[in-house]
């Protein structure tokens, strides 16, 4: 990442485009509302969903948002983020539902191959199951097209089957905004809002609107080992391997997930503004630059978006 802060920058930069971009995630918020019996808002307590709680209370009013937040707990999640979420919703006055992979694990759905192994993946199984658990027709997320290659395939409204799986070539035409919400018993929908918007929008909006994160999005020492390009954290569950040097830098993370597969990038930013700029000169995704379960393959992110993942 170590991308110079450049001040000037931000003054040749409009954010106008902004304004179309709350409206449009606004009106496909609205139209969930009203398209649907049992909708649900994926919320992680990460940027994107703090953005995207952000367009629904403009959309409904503050308190008034009328479906439930639903997250889906690893138990591998950095307390920094799980906090804020619980502390979010409660300002809110949401209800706010917490799934557990654990859970599933106690349940025998979900069988790791080794303890170590990462349970993001798996976070597909307890979804699918809570989406049975309460029979949501809809799960609102905040995933965005320029992520990456398979999220760049996505409809704003995504069908999934009755096994919960997506097919890319089965998906439906979106044509002036409108969209067919039309479901087969057992059938759900994802439905992504802010698909459009980019990284640099999501901080500029965050900027703008003055959005609280959690404190591990801007500048914070660390302990890390370099891995196969990567900073990985040193934790508990990431421990330094036989050969690999741990030390400490400035890093933030530019998208949170398990602690597992997450990496920081090293950075300066220590507000928005600041991770405005670096932005600007970033040259590599978000999760291309910070994801390790992203680079096992090329299609790794299809293949679990097929078995249901977010």
């Amino acid at each position: 990442m170590n991308a110079r802060t450049e001040p000037r920058l931000l003054g040749r930069i409009s954010n106008k485009h902004l304004d179309a971009l709350e409206e449009e995630a606004i009106f496909i918020l609205r139209e969930v509302a009203g398209a649907f019996e049992r909708p649900t808002l994926l919320f992680s307590g990460g940027k994107d969903s703090l953005v995207l709680l952000k367009c629904a209370e403009k959309a409904f009013g503050t308190g008034r948002i009328p479906y439930p937040l639903l997250m889906i707990d690893t138990g591998h999640n950095f307390e920094e983020v799980t906090d804020f979420r619980d502390h979010r919703a409660k300002e809110l006055g949401a209800e706010l539902i917490v799934r557990s992979v654990e859970d599933s694990m106690k349940r025998g759905t979900v069988r790791l191959a080794r303890p170590d192994e990462s349970r993001n993946a798996h976070q597909s199984v307890t979804l699918l199951e809570a989406i049975e658990e309460f029979r949501f027709d809809a799960l609102i997320g905040g995933a965005r097209r320029d992520e990456e290659k398979a999220r760049a395939k996505e409809r704003i409204f995504s069908h999934r089957d009755s096994f919960g799986q997506w097919q890319p070539k089965a998906q439906r035409p979106e044509l002036w905004t409108l969209f067919n919400t039309r479901l087969q018993p057992g059938e759900h929908f994802r439905v992504f809002p802010i698909s459009n918007w980019t990284e640099l929008d999501v901080w500029q909006y965050i900027e703008r609107e003055d959005i609280a994160l959690p404190s591990i999005y801007y500048a914070h020492q660390r302990e890390v080992v370099e891995r196969r390009g990567l900073l990985v954290p040193v934790t508990p569950l990431t421990q330094p391997k036989a050969g690999e040097e741990v030390v400490t830098r400035t890093v933030r993370f530019r998208t949170v997930g398990d602690i597992t597969c997450t990496c920081p990038v090293e950075s300066p930013a220590s507000n928005a503004s600041e991770v405005v700029a670096e932005t600007l000169l970033a040259e590599v995704s978000e999760r291309g630059a910070t994801r390790m379960d992203d680079k096992t393959s090329d299609a790794s992110m299809e293949k679990r978006k097929k078995d249901g993942y977010f």
